[in-house]
C-alpha cells in the first residue's frame, strides 16, 4: 500500500456526484481539479437554451429543464443539505398541480428545484474549483510519480495523487479497464436506463386556453401530468415551474418518455422521436399543438437502476482511484432509515439526484478516511 499523502485530486465529470465530491475534498483542503466534456456543470442537472426564430424573424431565446425533474430527499442526510439549499436561496419548494386523470405520484415527499436552472446546483458546488471544460478523458496513465490525464490523443502535463471518476458506468468502463477490470466489468454490465426528451414551445391560441375539452386525457388546472398509457412517462409546463420565466402567448413543454419505449426507439432518428412524442402531447391535451420550435434529446444513461448489493462508491486506496455516480448511491437509498417506495423510476425522475449527491460525498468520505487493513477499500458514508 502506498504511503503518500493524497493532495491533489482530478475528479472527471460534473454532474452531481463529481461536484460533490469536488465540493467536500475542497471543503476539506485539498487541492481538486475538475475535468468535463461539455461546456458547463450539472450533467443530467440539465437546462437547455435553445435560440430560435418565429414566423416574423425575431429572434428568441427559451430555456428549458431537460434533466431530472427535480429533487427529492429520502435520506436524513440528504434533506439536511436540501434544507441548507433553501436557506442558501439556490433551491426552492415546487409544489406542482398534477392533471386530473393522470396517474398519481409515487412519491409524496416534497419537490425542489434549482434556480434559475438545474445547473445551477452544480454551480453552486463548484464555485471557486479550477475546472477545465470541453475535455473529454480518453485515458488514465498511473506512473510511479501520479497520475496522467489523456485529452484529445496527449497526456496532460498536471500529475495527481488520485482520479476520481464521476461519469455513467459505461463511459467510465473504458478508462477504468486497465487498472481495475473487476470494476471495469462490473460497470459495463451496469443497465442504465434510457430516456428521450421532448422540449418545444406553443403558441397559445383561443384552442390551447382550455385544456381540458376536446377528448383530452387531463383536466383541470395542471402544470404536470402522468399519462396513464402511451409513449410519454412525464409532461410538465416549464413555464409554470418556480423561478422560470413566462412569455405571454406561448407554453413552455417538457416530456420524457418512459423507458421502455425510448430503449425501443433508442437508435430512431430525432425527427422520427420529435414526431411520435408530439403527436403523443397532442393526443393527450385533445387538441392539435403550434408549436414554434421543439427540439429532443436521448439521455443513453438517464437513470440508475433499481438499488443492488452495492457499494456506495468505489475507492481503491493503493492506486488512488475511486468511482462514484448514482448508479453506485442507489443503494444507499434503499438502506436510508426514511426511505419508502421503489429506488427505480420512469423518465428523469429525482432518484438519481440524491443517490449521486449519496455516491459522491461517500466517495469523498472513503478518502479522507484511513484503511489499514485492507488495500482496495470499498466503503460507504452515513446516510
Amino acid at each position: 500500500m502506498t504511503s503518500r499523502p493524497l493532495r491533489s485530486m482530478a475528479v472527471i465529470g460534473a454532474g452531481m456526484a463529481g461536484a460533490t465530491c469536488a465540493h467536500a475534498l475542497a471543503m476539506a483542503g485539498h487541492t481538486v481539479q475538475v475535468f468535463d466534456k461539455a461546456r458547463g456543470p450539472g450533467g443530467r442537472m440539465a437546462t437547455r437554451r435553445m435560440t430560435w426564430k418565429d414566423l416574423d424573424g425575431r429572434a428568441w431565446t427559451t430555456r428549458l429543464d431537460h434533466g431530472a425533474l427535480g429533487i427529492t430527499a429520502r435520506s436524513r442526510a440528504f434533506g439536511a443539505w436540501v434544507d441548507m439549499g433553501v436557506s442558501g436561496g439556490w433551491l426552492t419548494r415546487w409544489s406542482p398541480r398534477l392533471a386530473h386523470g393522470s396517474r398519481p405520484l409515487d412519491d409524496v415527499r416534497p419537490i425542489h428545484l434549482p434556480v434559475p436552472d438545474l445547473p445551477a446546483v452544480c454551480r453552486q458546488l463548484l464555485e471557486g474549483s479550477e475546472i477545465t471544460w470541453e475535455s473529454a478523458v480518453e485515458a488514465l496513465h498511473h506512473t510511479p510519480e501520479g497520475w496522467q490525464l489523456q485529452v484529445g490523443g496527449e497526456r496532460l502535463g498536471a500529475l495527481f495523487d488520485a482520479v476520481l471518476i464521476a461519469m455513467p458506468p459505461a463511459q467510465a468502463a473504458t478508462l477504468l479497464a486497465p487498472h481495475r477490470p473487476d470494476w471495469a466489468g462490473t460497470a459495463a454490465r451496469t443497465p442504465m436506463q434510457a430516456c428521450w426528451t421532448l422540449m418545444g414551445v406553443e403558441a397559445l391560441g383561443a384552442q390551447a386556453i382550455d385544456a381540458s375539452g376536446g377528448g383530452a386525457s387531463w383536466s383541470g388546472e395542471w402544470d404536470l401530468a402522468r399519462p396513464v398509457d402511451g409513449p410519454l412517462a412525464w409532461v410538465l409546463r416549464q413555464d409554470a415551474r418556480p423561478g422560470r420565466p413566462q412569455v405571454a402567448g406561448q407554453a413552455h413543454w417538457v416530456a420524457h418518455a418512459r423507458t421502455d419505449w425510448s430503449l425501443q426507439h433508442l437508435e430512431q432518428s430525432p425527427q422520427w422521436v420529435a414526431a411520435q412524442m408530439q403527436a403523443a402531447l397532442a393526443s393527450a391535451l385533445g387538441r392539435p399543438v403550434d408549436w414554434l420550435h421543439t427540439t429532443v434529446h436521448r439521455w443513453r444513461y438517464g437513470l440508475p437502476p433499481v438499488a443492488g448489493a452495492t457499494p456506495a462508491c468505489w475507492w481503491d486506496r493503493a492506486q488512488g482511484l475511486g468511482v462514484c455516480g448514482d448508479f453506485l448511491g442507489t443503494a444507499m437509498l434503499a438502506r436510508a432509515d426514511d426511505a419508502g417506495g421503489d429506488a427505480g423510476g420512469e423518465g428523469l425522475d429525482s432518484v438519481g439526484v440524491e443517490a449521486a449527491w449519496l455516491s459522491g460525498r461517500a466517495l469523498a468520505h472513503a478518502l479522507m478516511t484511513p484503511c489499514q487493513v485492507q488495500q482496495t477499500a470499498l466503503v460507504e458514508a452515513l446516510s
